[in-house]
């Protein structure tokens, strides 16, 4: 199994990509979208803002949206997962729509949302897999799914209440940092890898 990271230009490659070897997964780096479509497993990674990496995306984005209609398995994390869906209040752009729904800001006081945070009615095989209680968030914006059916975890920042990762058939997203989550996180992100490839 060979993973492509999709590089546009400040994602948290380095860290995700020790995280994967450490589950024994091979990894590349890619910055040409049309290239990544073609990829065996595709992780679209964190960090940097939504409308850069919607610009990053673009020259490949209906190549990726038809190859993960055709089975593509995508794992998006942080912004990653934030580029899942249809467009952004960060900035300006178009995601892949893969859930439909747009990204909004925290309702909160303190933002960023930076440390650990429980989370809530996990769902989904990998967390029965895996189990994790907790993780690490950076973020001050987060999705709002359209259809709640596709949240698999949910956590509350404040008094906001958001999606902490969705799911769609080999799509999933996850709106912490399962590689900055300690040694729980590294396992949840191979059970991850496990759901969306079987």
């Amino acid at each position: 199994m060979i993973a492509t990271l999709f590089d546009y230009g400040a994602g948290n490659l380095h860290s995700l990509a020790k995280a994967l070897n450490r589950n024994g997964v091979e990894v590349r780096i890619d910055a040409d979208p049309v290239s990544a479509a073609k990829s065996e497993l595709l992780l679209l990674p964190g960090v940097g803002a939504f409308g850069s990496a919607a610009r990053a995306l673009e020259p490949g984005r209906v190549a990726i949206r038809d190859a993960i209609a055709g089975g593509l398995p995508c794992i998006g994390i942080c912004l990653g997962m934030q580029l899942l869906f249809d467009s952004s209040e960060e900035g300006a752009g178009i995601g892949l729509g893969v859930f439909a729904g747009r990204v909004t800001t925290l309702e909160a006081r303190r933002l960023p949302q930076i440390g650990w945070n429980t989370l809530e009615d996990t769902r989904d095989p990998a967390f029965v897999e895996a189990p994790l209680a907790t993780a690490y968030f950076a973020n001050s914006y987060v999705c709002r799914p359209v259809d709640p059916s596709a949240v698999i975890a949910w956590s509350t920042h404040e008094s906001d209440r958001f999606a902490a990762a969705v799911r769609r058939e080999r799509v999933i997203g996850i709106q912490f940092h399962p590689e900055k989550s300690s040694d729980d996180g590294v396992r949840f992100l191979a059970a991850c890898v496990h759901e969306v490839t079987r």
